[in-house]
């Protein structure tokens, strides 16, 4: 049982210096854009981390499988880059709005009667 503890003891400090990254990386990096990497990598791996090692501790504990814990995991590894996406799109257009230099233009301009 000791050595079940330890890997979950590693599992967890992981998930931590996992964490740790991602607040380092919000300080250090620069624009918005580069700040958003960071953390959805790391929370997404850190998530695992976590719940591979509840998994694991709970599975020893019970003397079963307890999966169920990678459903937490499964939802962060798909919501995670999802909502990436979606703030980094919702900022690219505000600087687009706002008519910022060195903002790409969009790939396709829409028609003159749509806009």
């Amino acid at each position: 049982m000791i050595w079940i503890e330890a890997l979950v003891a590693l599992l967890l400090l992981a998930s931590a210096a996992l964490a740790l990254a991602s607040a380092i990386g919000l300080i250090r990096l620069a624009s918005f854009f580069t700040r958003m990497h960071v953390p959805a990598l790391n929370a997404t791996l850190g998530t695992w981390c976590v719940s591979a090692a509840a998994a694991l501790y709970f599975s020893a504990l019970k003397g079963e499988a307890a999966l169920y814990h990678a459903l937490t995991a499964l939802f962060i590894t798909v919501t995670v880059p999802v909502t990436t996406v979606l703030l980094t799109r919702a900022a690219l257009l505000r600087l687009r709005a706002r008519n910022m230099p060195g903002i790409p233009a969009p790939l396709q301009t829409p028609p003159e009667d749509e806009r």
